[in-house]
């Protein structure tokens, strides 16, 4: 589907509607006008993260979660990306590898964008603070959206593992954290997400351990040391995903807080 805006588009709306990057826009756009911001350090040249991106196996299931379960807001969609410019652009560290190697790029999840028998569809969500892009590689014979991906889901996902992701969403001051997770896993198990699991604190080593554990058992409180305030636990999506939910209090939300000003006033400078 294709509503006549371009992948660079897409990002600049997307980035436009974060509320983080609106607060540095003037002072990076009077800057560039006088030619300044070209000699400025690299990080004044930046206007903060635009956004995290997953790669999916379902679009469709995956884009229900991160709007209709975690309330975020579709900014837009495109897709049917193929051709050479948008191959290379993306997978030419996979292709220069694949022939170090002297393999097939295909073995190593190298979708061929290039001749078009693969595609790349994207949609992104909105969310108060940063914007959250799924993308899809599937067949050329695969419908959007709908449509399986390309290649299989990776089947080790732990965290620990170097070049893990994770996407971090702030859980408001004044929600329940503990009945927050209780009911995300009772939301998604009614929409057949069974991939959505969360961790507990306590141990369990069963299925059926982690799903009788005590409500009190959902999130870590951390309440002494440098993170006095922090409340946090992991949890999969609905592809498998690594996703972490937060809750900053007093007194580490003052930190963050003061940082953040520290932060703002460094990049008007």
């Amino acid at each position: 589907m294709n509503y006549g805006i371009s992948r660079r588009d897409a990002i600049r709306v997307a980035g436009g509607l974060s509320l983080s990057m609106t607060a540095l826009a003037g002072s990076a756009a009077s800057a560039a006008a006088t030619g300044s911001r070209n000699d400025a350090p690299l990080g004044l040249r930046l206007q903060g993260i635009q956004h995290f991106g997953v790669t999916v196996q379902n679009m469709d299931r995956a884009f229900e979660f991160y709007t209709e379960v975690l309330g975020g807001t579709e900014v837009l969609r495109d897709g049917d990306f193929r051709g050479v410019e948008i191959h290379n652009t993306i997978l030419t560290d996979q292709e220069i590898l694949a022939a170090e190697q002297g393999v097939a790029p295909v073995s190593i999840g190298v979708p061929d964008l290039a001749g078009g028998s693969q595609r790349l569809d994207v949609r992104f969500v909105q969310f108060d603070n940063v914007v959250v892009e799924l993308l899809q590689y599937r067949d050329a014979d695969q419908p959007q959206g709908s449509g399986e991906s390309f290649a299989e889901p990776r089947d080790r996902m732990s965290p620990a593992y170097p070049r893990s992701m994770h996407i971090c969403f702030h859980i408001r001051d004044d929600v329940d954290f503990d009945k927050f997770i209780t009911d995300l896993e009772a939301e998604c198990a009614r929409r057949g997400m069974d991939q959505v699991k969360a961790n507990r604190v306590i141990t369990v080593r069963t299925e059926s351990e982690r799903r009788s554990a005590p409500q009190s058992a959902n999130t870590i409180k951390i309440r002494e040391g440098a993170s006095n305030g922090w409340s946090l636990i992991y949890c999969k999506g609905p592809e498998g995903e690594q996703l972490e939910f937060v809750q900053a209090l007093d007194p580490v939300k003052q930190v963050f807080a003061t940082a953040k000003v520290a932060h703002l006033k460094k990049m008007a400078n």
